[in-house]
């Protein structure tokens, strides 16, 4: 793999992550509830159904551009770590798989406690953001607040193996076949066929990730979940595989228009500073 000359340094990689998530967590948060509320045990109406939709958008707006920042410092990292090791064609898949499964762990140590608190705001668990911090403290601790990290782990890291090697091989085809460096919107349309065949492919490990993260310690058995195999095989069990796909449709449709926001904004903000120098070392 020859050396990209163009690897954003580390205040790059923060400041355009951080832009990205900003951009597509703000743009497409009406999706992301409707998608929580249809995967809620409870069910979508008793959920809130779609009043309310931007509940939960404060959380997720605390969490969106550092979780984002350091998902792509991590990522480029050790990508590029990678470019300079001079790694052989046929292993370039699995290097993009590696910088993002271990780019997804650091993130989602920022990612999973604004997760936890918007989606119990997003599911009509509380009426604001501060009797969510407040109930989960009282609940259950600090740990509460990484509920289901290991589950949104899980279900990151299949969904980033799927997604960063579609979406660096169909950059590299479409630069190939041009002729020419790819531009950030046609970056943006590759980001948002790898998000939405990624999406569709991990939908059952959202659907745990999401029972997990909104039940609670003490809130009775048959609402509790805890597990990833176990949720897995009780919601099968008890409401049909079909419920593993809960959500698939505004799933699969807030990540691929998501991939295009989030990786185009991504490619445009580190293609500007790069062009301009800023927060250059040079």
């Amino acid at each position: 793999m020859p050396r990209n000359d163009n690897t954003p340094n580390t205040t790059q990689c923060l400041a355009a992550g951080g832009l990205a998530g900003i951009a597509v967590d703000t743009a497409l948060f009406p999706l992301d509830t409707i998608k929580t509320r249809l995967q809620a045990k409870a069910g979508f109406l008793a959920s809130g159904g779609f009043r309310g939709i931007y509940s939960g958008l404060s959380s997720a707006i605390i969490g969106s551009s550092p979780g984002a920042a350091m998902f792509f410092l991590t990522y480029e990292q050790i990508k590029a770590s990678f470019e300079r090791s001079n790694i052989a064609k046929e292993y370039q898949p699995l290097a993009h798989m590696a910088a993002a499964s271990a780019g997804e762990v650091a993130a989602c140590l920022v990612r999973v406690p604004t997760e936890v608190i918007k989606q119990r705001l997003q599911a009509k668990h509380h009426s604001s953001l501060g009797k969510a911090i407040r109930g989960t403290y009282q609940t259950e601790g600090l740990l509460g607040f990484y509920r289901g990290y290991l589950t949104q782990v899980v279900r990151e890291i299949p969904f980033t193996c799927i997604q960063f090697p579609i979406y660096e091989y169909l950059k590299q085809w479409h630069a190939t076949r041009n002729g020419r460096q790819i531009r950030s919107w046609e970056a943006a349309l590759c980001g948002s066929v790898a998000g939405a065949t990624a999406a569709a492919l991990t939908t059952p490990l959202d659907v745990v990730k999401t029972r997990v993260m909104l039940s609670t310690k003490g809130m009775g058995a048959h609402l509790e979940y805890n597990g990833i195999v176990g949720t897995l095989t009780r919601i099968a069990q008890e409401e049909g595989v079909r419920a593993l796909f809960s959500g698939i449709v505004p799933r699969t449709v807030w990540i691929s228009v998501g991939g295009f926001v989030f990786l185009g904004s991504y490619e445009k903000a580190k293609e500007i500073m790069l062009d301009a120098g800023v927060f250059s070392n040079k």
